[in-house]
């Protein structure tokens, strides 16, 4: 098993500006996130960043990046201009690994490779695991995902799929329990062939990808596969805001 890790990093950020440079027990955001998932089987871990900065903090801390064009919509535009940088193509392996994932399991980036490589039935591999609250099951900003018998996605939403039809017909306002079996909450962490991660960016955004503001639904929308590792356990807390910056610094504080 052979593959590269990127990982997109953008300067600007309306909820925590300048993110990637977040200080993290003294080092930047962006180079904790590479050191994690250098620890895992990638021959290679480059940041593809949208400005100098970004790529400064990762020269002086030993970590390879490469500058792209600052005016990507998202962040498979920049990894499909990363990819062409690195001259990668066809069936090189590519695992997307979010840039505010400081705690990122290197054995879940492993999986996630592994998962690809296996199955060649699908352009892409992803991650979830079991929800556990109904608080979380009802949570907008918690992506769900249902699977087929194969272990492939079906739809990825914002909205609690499946609908529990009996276990909600007689429910007022949110969730009390959860339907057996346990739904599954999506992890954003995303492994590609290479070829079809630069094909990606000319793919027609699908009217579903806009509705529920999930890129990954484009993918589905023109007929492609995407194979779902489901993990034992949540991954570590990502950053987004300035309170999660603050649980996380204090994770590395007490390791």
């Amino acid at each position: 098993m052979t593959f590269t890790v990127l990982v997109p990093a953008r300067l600007a950020s309306t909820r925590l500006p300048n993110k990637p440079l977040a200080d993290i027990a003294g080092l930047p955001m962006i180079v904790r996130v590479a050191q994690r998932a250098a620890q895992s089987s990638a021959r290679a871990v480059v940041v593809a960043a949208d400005h100098a900065d970004i790529v400064a903090a990762c020269s002086a801390h030993g970590i390879r990046a490469v500058l792209t064009r600052s005016d990507h919509a998202t962040g498979s535009d920049r990894l499909a201009e990363a990819c062409t940088l690195l001259g990668l193509d066809g069936d090189d392996a590519v695992i997307n690994v979010q840039g505010d994932e400081p705690l990122i399991d290197p054995a879940l980036i492993d999986a996630c490779a592994a998962l690809l490589e296996a199955r060649s039935d699908c352009v892409m591999s992803t991650a979830a695991h079991v929800i556990a609250s109904p608080a979380e099951f009802d949570n907008p900003n918690v992506v769900k995902v249902v699977l087929d018998a194969a272990g492939r996605a079906l739809y990825f939403s914002r909205a609690p799929i499946p609908w529990w039809r009996d276990g909600r017909a007689n429910a007022s306002g949110g969730t009390t329990q959860l339907p057996s079996p346990a739904p599954l909450r999506h992890i954003g962490l995303y492994g590609y062939r290479a070829g079809f991660l630069r094909r990606f960016p000319m793919l027609e955004a699908a009217p579903l990808e806009r509705i529920e503001s999930l890129e990954q639904l484009r993918v589905l929308w023109h007929g492609e596969r995407i194979a779902v590792h489901v993990a034992a356990h949540a991954p570590g807390p990502g950053v987004d805001t300035p309170e999660d910056l603050a649980r996380v610094r204090a994770i590395f504080a007490a390791a």
